[in-house]
Formats: structure tokens, C-alpha cells, sequence
């Protein structure tokens, strides 16, 4: 009877212990790796899949605070998505790989590798697949409070990676460039000011041995998507105190929640392809913190 007691009074122990566990300072995923889900963009559609890495459709969605959603979508030939509307969240789509079209209202825009989108609250939009190979890309949506007062375009904003400079950031090392994709409607250095919630979509080309310096966003959830190349990924401290470094490759993508250490150590080898990472951050505590 006494065993049965401590053992039955262990298992509650157990049990608040994990109620009271910390959440985990990141998430990775491997876009291969996650299995295809059904998603709103794949209701009643051909030839179209979903692969949810972060958010919605993943089991640790309620892991992120500003982020609604990141996945990977893919567009056979011939498919068309549904047509989705979020009247709560603003959307940006990056084309990873093929062409297409996407539908914003009744406007519809060819898109190709390397674009990227951003679509307002509230607006109805898709992804159609009329060229000769499949048309892969990003899904990325961020929450809107409902108690901002912002005035989001109607009109789907679109710009290409080659459209925007490579550049040095202080505080950055000066081993890594920078492309500054978009950035809020405030924003007077990115290639689009488009956003509300999201503060910045930018892309990362690593020399060999280049690094991002390891830092930290008081106020900004951030996700890193390992484009092309490998190295050592920055996420939170380690066991003995130091930066956690954990290896990774083409695919990958981290999230890293709120004041959370991230950086990069590119694995690129002398004469060889550049690394290149596409950051996305998005600001947290609602309303939107804005930063310079």
C-alpha cells in the first residue's frame, strides 16, 4: 500500500514537473523531412502539398507568439491551391525553386525563383502551376493585433533577390553580406516597405569561414531557412554555458524564440558556393516594437 502511494505520489510529482518545463529556447525542422499535412491552401486543390514547419499544421505551434505559419508549398504542374483570406495576418511568399502565378483579388502575377511577396490581411490569394516543372516556395504568416490601427495595401507587392544590394551590417562581421528583401512600412533601406508585424526579410551570403555574430531580439521571434551550404547553427546557450552550436544543411530551418542567442559559422570552403540563409523576424510583444 505505502510503494503504491510513493510510487503513485511520484508520478504526480512528474507530471507537475513537466506542466512547469520551460518551453525550448528553438525548433528545428527539415523541410524533407516533415511529412505533407492538409492545410488550407491544399482544401479541395490539385496537385498541391503542404509541409508545415513551424505553426500552423505543426504539433509545437504554440511554441511561436507573432509567428502564425511557415511551410513549404509545393505547386505541381497543372496545380492550383485554394484560394485563401486571413483577415488577422499579413503573408509573405518566397519562391524557392520553378514558376508560376499567384492570385491576390483578381490580380494575378507571374512569380519565378528568388521572388519574394509580400500579401495583405484580408486579401484572397493562391498559388497556380501552368510552366514545366513544380513550383516550390515559402508560406510565412504573421499575426495582426487586433488592436493595431494600420492601414495595409491592397496591392500585392513583389520584388526579386537580385533587385537588392549586397551589403555589410555593423555588428555583423564582415564575412557576411546582407540583402535587405523587406521591412515595415516604415522602412527606408529595405527593397519593399510593405509589413506591420514583420520587421525584416533579408538574405545572408557567406564567404568561406564567414559567421554571423552570435546576438540576440528582446522583442523578435526569428527563423533562419538554410538555402545552400552547411556549418554551425547558433541557437540558444550550450550545457556548459557557451553558445549552442549544432551542425546543419541545405533545408534546415531553426526558429528562435524571444531573446534568444541565434549566429551562423558557414562550413563554405575556399572557392567554392557561398552559404546563403533567408532570415525572417517578426516583433513581439504586441503592439509592434520598432527598432532602427
Amino acid at each position: 500500500m505505502l510503494c503504491a502511494f510513493v510510487r503513485a505520489a511520484g508520478l504526480a510529482m512528474l507530471g507537475v514537473l513537466a506542466a512547469g518545463a520551460a518551453d525550448p529556447t528553438f525548433l528545428k525542422r527539415n523541410a524533407q523531412s516533415v511529412a505533407p499535412s492538409e492545410d488550407d491552401l491544399t482544401t479541395g486543390a490539385k496537385g498541391v502539398a503542404y509541409r508545415p514547419l513551424f505553426g500552423a499544421g505543426d504539433p509545437q505551434a504554440a511554441q511561436l507568439k507573432s509567428i502564425a505559419r511557415y511551410g513549404e508549398l509545393t505547386v505541381e504542374i497543372g496545380g492550383r491551391s485554394a484560394t485563401v483570406s486571413y483577415p488577422g495576418e499579413e503573408q509573405i511568399y518566397y519562391v524557392l525553386s520553378g514558376e508560376g502565378e499567384v492570385r491576390c483579388n483578381d490580380v494575378s502575377r507571374a512569380v519565378r525563383e528568388n521572388d519574394f511577396l509580400y500579401l495583405p490581411p484580408g486579401n484572397g490569394h493562391g498559388v497556380s502551376n501552368d510552366s514545366k516543372k513544380p513550383l516550390r516556395l515559402l508560406v510565412m504568416g504573421f499575426r495582426i493585433p487586433r488592436e493595431a490601427a494600420i492601414k495595409p495595401s491592397r496591392q500585392l507587392m513583389i520584388a526579386n533577390t537580385a533587385e537588392a544590394p549586397l551589403q555589410e551590417l555593423a555588428g555583423h562581421g564582415p564575412t557576411a553580406q546582407f540583402k535587405l528583401l523587406m521591412g515595415t512600412t516604415q522602412s527606408t533601406r529595405d527593397k519593399l516597405s510593405a509589413a506591420s508585424q514583420m520587421v525584416s526579410l533579408f538574405l545572408m551570403d557567406f564567404a568561406p569561414g564567414g559567421t554571423n555574430i552570435p546576438h540576440h531580439h528582446e522583442t523578435e521571434e526569428e527563423i533562419y531557412y538554410v538555402l545552400r551550404g552547411s556549418g554551425q547553427m547558433v541557437a540558444g546557450g550550450g550545457a556548459d554555458g557557451n553558445e549552442g552550436r549544432y551542425p546543419t544543411t541545405q533545408g534546415d530551418a531553426w526558429f528562435v524564440r524571444l531573446n534568444t542567442t541565434v549566429g551562423f559559422y558557414s562550413g563554405a570552403k575556399p572557392g567554392g558556393e557561398h552559404d546563403l540563409i533567408l532570415a525572417v523576424r517578426s516583433s513581439f510583444p504586441f503592439p509592434a516594437v520598432r527598432r532602427p
